[in-house]
């Protein structure tokens, strides 16, 4: 008894000394991130802004995607993975350099302010990674925990970017291996993005949410509306998992010199922007998005978004793909929603969490998603439909995804690991 006694306290000892040390690194990443963070994320918006202001500023973009392809290169780093290598290096302990958050940082920048067709939350990632990362190397951490770092850093800016803190860290958690959940970086990275969030509000950073209307009670008649929308959802996030990859794949093939294909590209979504008469479709298109939970969207808003997307990041600009895959996901859900009798608005939340879901893979955070962006007016029945909806996209989905860093462990038709089971 005298023993076991013993043996309790020295293991409740080495629990308080972990809990405590991850604590205090959370602290340090979430104030140091979350600074950077509102930095990029205000930065944004001025650019965004002064590109509504100044529509002249999209004949420039051809220029910006030189300059950021000279910026890289300047830098040393002639093949740019992205949020990749910061997936890969959570699994592998590959290094992921300082230079990626700057880099990333400018250029989001730039494709923002010059009418680039990106998100926010893909570049949040490799900032925060990249600064949890080089933090972990500074104070000789572990290989171990150094992954964690790099998620805390993930996790931090991704909530001070989009004022989601716990959707942040689990989709950090979540996303680098599908069917392995981090459990042990549970608390850095929750800590990491609570800190990272309060720094965010105390520097005017208000989070997004939306007011859903035409929230409909729980029925077989809604639940099987919801599961047909989330199953056209899944299809639309192939849709955009594979324009993604295939427009990167042609300029590739076609334009070889990464200077040309970055000004084939600019030259392409400039086109393609004055063509539709609209500037509904450069950056991010949050405004968008919330006319369409308002009921309002365009019948091919989704596939325009998709093709200006495509256009701009398989060209080498930079920014993420997330924000891009909400736009899809909403408009796609406006339109399609009322056939199946829902609220426009309401379809259009489905279909934004649905198609988010298909395209990283992330179940639990696009669930935690939802109730962060709707969850103000939704009850505990509302939030059932949202995760069936994702529970079904991410089924249908297969095997599909933004990023080919992502490993797929389990399968998801059978409860076995992927080396026992073919992909179906």
């Amino acid at each position: 008894m005298h023993h076991s006694a013993k043996y309790s306290l020295k293991g409740a000892q080495v629990y308080l000394v972990t809990l405590m040390k991850w604590l205090c690194a959370a602290l340090i990443v979430g104030s140091v991130c979350g600074v950077v963070g509102v930095a990029f994320y205000h930065l944004v918006e001025e650019a965004t802004h002064l590109r509504q202001q100044h529509g002249w500023l999209l004949w420039l973009l051809p220029l910006g995607g030189v300059t950021i392809v000279f910026l890289y290169h300047r830098c040393g780093v002639l093949r740019d993975r992205g949020t990749n290598l910061v997936i890969e290096s959570v699994r592998s302990g590959e290094k992921l350099p300082l230079v990626m958050a700057p880099l990333i940082f400018v250029s989001s920048v730039i494709t923002h302010l010059l009418g680039g067709s990106a998100g926010r939350e893909g570049a949040a990632l490799q900032i925060g990674g990249s600064i949890g990362a080089w933090m972990g190397r500074r104070v000789k951490l572990s290989p171990p925990d150094l992954r964690v770092m790099t998620m805390c850093g993930m996790s931090a800016v991704f909530s001070a970017v989009f004022g989601t803190p716990i959707t942040a860290a689990v989709f950090a958690l979540e996303v680098v291996n599908v069917g392995l959940f981090h459990y042990a970086a549970m608390v850095p990275c929750l800590m990491a993005a609570a800190v990272s969030f309060g720094v965010a509000l105390a520097l005017g950073v208000s989070p997004v949410g939306f007011v859903v209307p035409g929230l409909p009670a729980l029925s077989p008649m809604a639940v099987a509306q919801v599961v047909v929308l989330g199953a056209l959802s899944a299809l639309v996030s192939i849709l955009f998992c594979q324009g993604m990859h295939l427009a990167s794949s042609l300029y590739q093939k076609f334009f070889q010199n990464p200077y040309l294909r970055a000004a084939v590209g600019g030259c392409l979504v400039v086109a393609v922007s004055l063509a539709l008469g609209t500037r509904d479709y450069n950056g991010a298109g949050m405004d968008v998005i919330t006319r369409a939970i308002n009921g309002e969207a365009f019948p091919v808003a989704f596939l325009l978004k998709l093709l200006l997307t495509a256009l701009t990041l398989g060209a080498g600009f930079k920014g993420g793909e997330i924000v891009p895959s909400f736009f899809v996901g909403a408009t796609f859900g406006c339109v399609v929603g009322p056939l199946l009798g829902l609220d426009p608005g309401f379809a259009a939340s489905i279909g934004l969490a649905a198609v988010f879901c298909g395209v990283v893979n992330c179940p639990l955070a696009s669930l935690l998603l939802c109730v962060e962006l709707f969850g103000s007016g939704s009850g505990v029945h509302q939030l059932l439909l949202y995760a069936i909806a994702c529970a079904v996209s991410y089924m249908l989905s297969g095997y599909h995804s933004l990023y080919s860093g992502q490993k797929f462990v389990s399968s998801k038709l059978r409860a076995r690991s992927l080396r026992h089971a073919s992909k179906e």
